[in-house]
């Protein structure tokens, strides 16, 4: 009895205590309005992950990169090493590349936070990379959220510049030969190339500035935007919510998952550590920048078999690829050969993702608002032109080591780069035509699921002496999920108002291009009783819905 008392008060105090302390925290701060965002709806679909991994490799790299900089010397200063790796003593060298020798060999941890750091940077870039095609394929770029593909986008390509920046830090040979492309890229654009590169590099390649000059975008610029443009964006994500698959339930005026407190914060802390884990085992067993390999970087010099990260390998390809083309005017000579691919192609290609929101709106006519996911099988034009990028990609990451490549499967150097050069021009609209059929394929098959129902695998003789295979009723959830695809028609060949009679026939032809080949499923039968209710009352509540994912009650 006397035991339970003390208990009791004990845990009267307890209260009294936590009262105390979210009074005082209350008058202070936000406290019970913070409240709806704790109920907050995340989605469950394990594509919703993509850009948690984004986000946590990114607070990984930050992490490891404070540290990093306790110990690295952003120096050109020639020295002569004498440090523990024997094969380089007596070795002329900056101090950028002592200094991280002497992190990977003589600091305690410091391979293993060095390796970490940059293992990071490409799972953060590749997790950045996946994402955006998952938001590409599934259309959650389309209205209201155009300004954060956007935002996604200009993170791509600061992530981008911060991955070359860290990466030519240690000034070693195969950093240097990066050092050196980038300069050639520079000289070739025309008229103000030359000043560009006296600008960047503080003089005559390579100077004494450029290592100092990269550590404070790599340290403090960049991070800086980076930082800005994710809590943007995180911003932005709560604000309009996160799309969500289509099902029984989900609708465009809802929002369906588990709340954020404490369901998606419990899981959200595992993948972190998950994440962070993963990476110091990589760090760990998978051996990356060996630089003590390479040696320091000499301008005479150039490493054998150089290959970048993969970010920017297509680059490599791309100017491997291109013939040899120069054009003298007015006393400037023009070099095609690096402008057109390392340049105009680059900006082409950015250019074209960040357009491709507004294009698609104009070309659709399709100003609502979605939140519910597009399956890329019932967008084919769409999807066909993702794989078709992804290819012209990937083309030009294989033709970055086309010299590796080469050697390793014994084949003309020479031959493989025409074939590159064939596949580069032919294999990105074959993957559009391959694509577009195959997703109209499974449209068709969609439909025959609905009209006839699921394949039971049971065959059974016809009265006419064939053999038929019976069907079983569609799963009810599943029915749904087909019935939820909606394909507009295509807009009319009259001109919008406005628009001069030329551009509104371009747009009709447009439209017809993107919506003209298509598998309807709105003449199949009528969806049951059962299912048109449960459908109705879900619109009916959707409102109701979304109060309770921000009121913390439970959602329904």
């Amino acid at each position: 009895m006397l035991l339970q008392r003390r208990r009791a008060r004990a845990g009267a105090r307890a209260r009294h205590a936590a009262e105390h302390t979210v009074n005082w925290a209350d008058g202070r701060l936000p406290v019970s309005e913070g409240g709806g965002l704790l109920r907050k709806a995340f989605p469950e679909h394990w594509s919703f992950l993509l850009g948690e991994i984004a986000l946590y490799s990114f607070v990984v790299l930050l992490l490891t990169g404070v540290w990093l900089t306790l110990f690295f010397k952003p120096s050109m200063t020639e020295v002569v090493y004498d440090g523990s790796y024997e094969p380089l003593l007596g070795v002329s060298m900056s101090e950028a590349y002592r200094s991280t020798l002497d992190i990977s060999f003589d600091v305690r941890g410091g391979l293993l936070i060095r390796q970490a750091h940059h293992w990071a940077s490409l799972v953060f870039l590749s997790a950045i990379g996946v994402h955006l095609l998952r938001v590409f394929f599934t259309g959650a770029f389309r209205r209201p959220r155009e300004v954060n593909w956007l935002i996604g986008l200009t993170l791509f390509v600061l992530a981008l510049a911060e991955g070359f920046a860290g990466y030519s830090l240690p000034d070693d040979l195969l950093s240097g030969t990066g050092l050196r492309i980038a300069q050639g890229i520079m000289l070739s654009i025309p008229v103000v190339g030359t000043y560009i590169s006296m600008f960047v590099f503080g003089g005559e390649y390579p100077g004494h500035d450029i290592v100092p000059r990269l550590y404070s975008l790599h340290i403090l610029l960049v991070p800086a935007l980076l930082v800005a443009l994710v809590t943007l964006h995180l911003i932005l994500v709560f604000y309009l919510k996160h799309t969500q698959w289509a099902g029984r339930g989900r609708t465009n005026r809802n929002a369906v998952g588990k709340p954020m407190f404490p369901q998606f914060m419990t899981n959200s802390t595992g993948l972190f550590l998950m994440v962070f884990g993963v990476l110091v085992v990589l760090a760990a067993v998978a051996e990356i920048n060996p630089i003590w390999t390479y040696g320091p970087y000499r301008p005479d010099i150039v490493s054998t078999g150089s290959q970048p990260d993969w970010y920017v390998g297509f680059l490599e390809g791309s100017l491997r690829l291109m013939p040899p083309f120069e054009t003298a005017v007015a006393g400037h000579t023009v070099m095609w050969n690096v402008l057109v691919p390392a340049v105009l192609l680059p900006g082409a290609l950015f250019a074209v993702l960040y357009a491709y929101p507004f294009f698609e709106r104009w070309v659709t006519g399709d100003h609502e608002e979605h939140h519910l996911c597009d399956r890329p099988r019932d967008k084919p034009v769409r999807t066909g032109l993702g794989v078709a990028a992804i290819v012209f990609y990937a083309v030009l990451l294989l033709a970055g080591g086309n010299d590796i490549l080469a050697h390793t499967f014994h084949v003309s150097l020479n031959l493989l780069t025409w074939i590159f050069r064939v596949s580069l021009v032919l294999a990105p609209p074959l993957a559009f035509v391959v694509t577009k059929r195959v997703c109209l394929a499974l449209q068709e098959h969609d439909r025959e699921r609905l009209t006839e129902g699921e394949e039971t695998g049971e065959v059974h003789q016809t009265l006419a002496g064939g053999y038929a295979e019976s069907h079983g009723p569609l799963d009810p959830e599943e029915r749904h999920v087909l019935r939820a695809r909606r394909q507009p028609a295509p807009l009319a060949p009259s001109p919008k108002e406005g628009d001069a009679p030329h551009v509104g026939r371009l747009r009709a032809t447009l439209s017809e291009w993107y919506y003209g080949d298509r598998v309807d499923v709105e003449d199949v039968e009528p969806e049951p009783e059962p299912e048109r209710e449960s459908v109705a009352q879900t619109e009916a509540s959707a409102e109701a819905v979304e109060r309770d994912a921000y009121s913390g009650e439970p959602e329904r």
